[in-house]
């Protein structure tokens, strides 16, 4: 490896060629070259890290290897020593995750009338939303619209997205924001009270709407307080570990464990909502991440199991910057923001090597191109890394811009010595977002009835690559409208009988019949790190 001197003479490369590189303006990649570059640098392209499905209703195709093994793993129910009869909590509406999709859908399921109730592994916030950083779309200037917004959206999922949802991601994209907003969110304002908006990789017009690059966690803080402050019930480090259905195949409620005492405790509901975010926890073909410590794909083994058929499971962004050096923050995610700011990435010889906005699959295509095949990378003890060139900020927009709009990253590096105003950073890229999920239609039903989807679990919205601010847009649409139309749904629905968890005894049987099934523990709830 490097040591850290030469680390620093490869830094002084990189400030001798700043005034070269700032005003630099590399093209942007042409259709034929993008493809080219994902089928040969993408992961979502190695075919040896894919398993093909053996059993339910996505059977014959394929997804990553460690999710196939949760998917065919062993149910942690015992079916014979459960009992329906005496549930443990009654609701109308059982939202299980409590992140930004599962708060937004809590929130207007109050709205309308409705018992809702929030199950959550962890704490309520504890998710994917609360480590987001660089901001929110919404197409709400004079020289934008919805309809500019969705060729963004389409166009950057490489047109694979169901059109329905993107359309309601977009048209409802202002009216998210001003409902944040009106709940106290701290977005980024100027003098007059108008919001600051930038570019993201892939937006063609400044959309992105932040709280300096606090976004996610300003969100998550403001959900989280009118949760509590409305008095709806959360029940906290419990887990959801199978959907329960009535006689007629309907979503009627879940069976609970206590994370702590292992207890098992029986919801009813009339609708369900399962809203529990990523997978970036599973660690596919050995990436980092930069998830938080829940997201293992609870919710797709949970619907999977019931029948809900998955959408795209195969794709998986690898967000292009996640922290390449120190080892204590690898991983850690550093904000796309960073580039729309001004810095660009940089090989071992100080080189711009690609428009520091492109989408974020062809980004960490090339990063991982100039790593491997070209050889640019700089080695440091946890692999090859390129340089983000964080000073070229403040060398073009003035001293102060960084800790002004950037402030987590200043932290979070300067915890470690590194003053990203006056030195470049490491990053190399980190598993980020679930692209697919379960297939849901626009008001976030799935194929099971009273089952609903909401927030990362669900697949179809961004196709096979997602945008900046996106996923944050994502949460709060589809969480909030998962809210009404469950809501509704529980209004003409009867409290559900015969309660039954007969499906879970059914796809037991398949797993044997095909001779896939496995002693591995599903849903997995957390990731396992101790070391052997």
């Amino acid at each position: 490896m490097y040591k850290i001197e030469k680390l620093n003479e490869l830094a002084k490369k990189v400030a001798e060629k700043r005034p070269e590189n700032a005003v630099l303006e590399p093209r942007r990649m042409t259709a034929e070259e993008k493809d080219a570059l994902l089928a040969e640098f993408h992961p979502d392209y190695k075919q040896d890290e894919f398993t093909v499905l053996s059993a339910g209703v996505n059977k014959g195709e394929k997804i990553p290897t460690q999710l196939a093994d949760l998917l065919q793993g062993k149910s942690r129910v015992d079916v014979s020593k459960i009992d329906l009869s005496n549930p443990d909590y009654d609701t109308d509406v059982l939202i299980i995750g409590g992140g930004g999709a599962g708060s937004s859908c809590a929130i207007e399921a109050d709205n309308v009338g409705a018992r809702a109730m929030i199950v959550t592994k962890l704490r309520i916030g504890d998710a994917n939303t609360m480590m987001a950083e660089g901001g929110i779309q919404a197409a709400d200037k004079p020289n934008d619209s919805p309809l500019i917004h969705y060729i963004d959206a389409f166009g950057g999922g490489h047109f694979a997205a169901k059109p329905e949802l993107v359309k309601k991601l977009v048209t409802d994209a202002p009216d998210a924001i001003q409902w944040l907003n009106k709940l106290g969110v701290e977005f980024d304002k100027e003098p007059d009270g108008t919001m600051i908006t930038t570019h993201g990789g892939g937006t063609s017009r400044k959309r992105m709407h932040a709280c300096k690059d606090y976004s996610g966690a300003e969100i998550m803080r403001t959900l989280r307080d009118e949760v509590i402050n409305r008095g709806i019930p959360v029940v906290d480090f419990t887990s959801a570990i199978e959907i329960i259905l009535d006689e007629n195949g309907k979503a009627s409620g879940a069976v609970l464990m206590n994370m702590e005492t292992k207890e098992i405790l029986v919801a009813r509901a009339k609708t369900v909502v399962i809203a529990t975010g990523g997978a970036g926890r599973l660690h596919y073909q050995g990436f980092p991440t930069s998830n938080h410590y829940g997201a293992t794909a609870d919710g797709l083994i949970l619907g999977y199991r019931v029948g809900a058929k998955l959408l795209y499971a195969d794709t998986l962004q690898y967000h292009p910057t996640g922290t390449g050096y120190p080892e204590q923050i690898f991983g850690a995610l550093v904000t796309e923001k960073v580039r729309s700011l001004g810095a660009k990435l940089v090989n071992i010889d100080g080189e711009v090597f690609m428009h520091p906005l492109e989408t974020r699959d062809v980004t960490a295509a090339s990063i991982i191109r100039e790593c491997t095949a070209r050889d640019k990378g700089i080695e440091t003890n946890l692999g090859k890394a390129v340089w983000l060139d964080t000073p070229m900020i403040e060398y073009k927009h003035g001293e102060g811009t960084i800790e002004k709009r950037i402030p987590a990253m200043l932290r979070m590096f300067g915890k470690y010595g590194i003053d990203i105003r006056k030195e470049p950073i490491l990053v190399y890229p980190t598993l980020h977002y679930q692209n697919g999920g379960l297939e849901i239609n626009d008001r976030c039903e799935t194929g099971v009835e009273n089952l609903y989807a909401c927030g990362e679990v669900a697949g179809g919205i961004h196709g096979r690559n997602r945008l900046m601010g996106n996923s944050l847009l994502d949460v709060i649409v589809f969480g909030r409208n998962a809210g009404i139309y469950a809501s509704e749904k529980a209004k003409n629905t009867d409290i559900p009988e015969n309660l039954t968890l007969a499906h879970v005894e059914k796809f037991n049987r398949e797993l044997a019949e095909t001779g896939v099934a496995s002693d591995v523990l599903s849903p997995m709830l957390l990731p396992k790190y101790a070391r052997k």
